[in-house]
């Protein structure tokens, strides 16, 4: 995908650094953090600044190109999948994973249906994932 071309769809004006950071989001789907996005491209951008990665950030989230979880009360991750989806956190290793959410999608129009009109929806689950199981199990 071009990032570029990305950005402009959600009126998003390219720069090097806005460009850096959602391909860092498309290519990492592991939910990062702003610490995260900022130690892996530090190196490759020595302007960038946390306070850049933050404010690059919200205005991905406000102009709907990427999506901030909260499932995490530590650290606010970031997602390039904006499509609706779950997440599921493991509480041992910290690793989040997406899931599909079937039914969000009928909730979401039965709520419209009564005239509310919803501009974002988030189902976490929290719990054990197969790995830490089976590590524990073993």
């Amino acid at each position: 995908m071009n990032m570029y071309d990305y950005l402009l769809s959600y009126n998003i004006k390219p720069s090097v650094q806005r460009l850096a950071i959602m391909e860092y989001l498309y290519t990492h789907r592991t939910h990062p953090s702003i610490d995260e996005i900022y130690a892996a491209l530090c190196k490759k951008i020595p302007t960038l600044s946390k306070t850049t990665v933050y404010n690059t950030l919200k205005l991905f989230v406000e102009n709907g190109a990427a999506s901030m979880l909260t499932i995490d009360e530590k650290n606010a991750c970031f997602d390039a999948d904006t499509s609706l989806h779950a997440h599921f956190l493991c509480r041992d290793c910290g690793k989040i994973y997406d899931f599909p959410a079937i039914d969000l999608s009928a909730n979401i129009k039965e709520i419209q249906e009564q005239g509310f009109v919803v501009d974002d929806a988030q189902i976490f689950y929290k719990g054990i994932c197969a790995d830490c199981h089976s590590k524990k199990a073993n």
